[in-house]
């Protein structure tokens, strides 16, 4: 039923990322799917802030998230799941969005914590993927 899973973790919260990760592998393993690990490196934002930041630093962050990747996908993923790990740059709900129209992928699995105001007031990255998918999205929450 489901080919390609993606599932977007945020490293810098490993923990909130757990019943994600083994709802993305128990969907994985029953279907025989390939699960695509994305993380995302946010972008500066405006173009000003990014002057105040070495001129390799974009270039390290991705490096650095693509290391972590790896090692978290060894931590909390069996070898028997076939994955294909992903870093990006830029704003996170847009990147998961790409990623999952360009890879045509038929479920996206993604950790969502408790609203809190200021989610009802600017929408959470979980909200607008579920919006704009165009494929099916699991929420889970930690």
């Amino acid at each position: 039923m489901f080919k390609d899973i993606l599932l977007p973790v945020d490293l810098g919260d490993r923990e909130s990322q757990q019943k994600a990760v083994k709802a993305a592998v128990e969907f994985a393993k029953a279907f025989g799917s390939r699960l695509h690990v994305l993380t995302i490196v946010p972008d500066f934002g405006m173009s000003i802030v990014g002057g105040f930041f070495p001129k390799n630093f974009e270039e390290e962050a991705l490096e650095e998230a693509n290391k972590q990747l790896h090692a978290f996908v060894a931590e909390v993923v069996p070898s028997d799941v076939k994955v294909q790990h992903i870093v990006a740059h830029g704003t996170i709900y847009e990147q998961i969005l790409h990623f999952a129209r360009e890879t045509k992928v038929d479920l996206i699995v993604m950790a969502s914590h408790r609203p809190e105001l200021q989610d009802y007031l600017l929408g959470p990255n979980a909200a607008r993927v579920v919006r704009h998918a165009n494929c099916s999205v699991t929420v889970v929450r930690d």
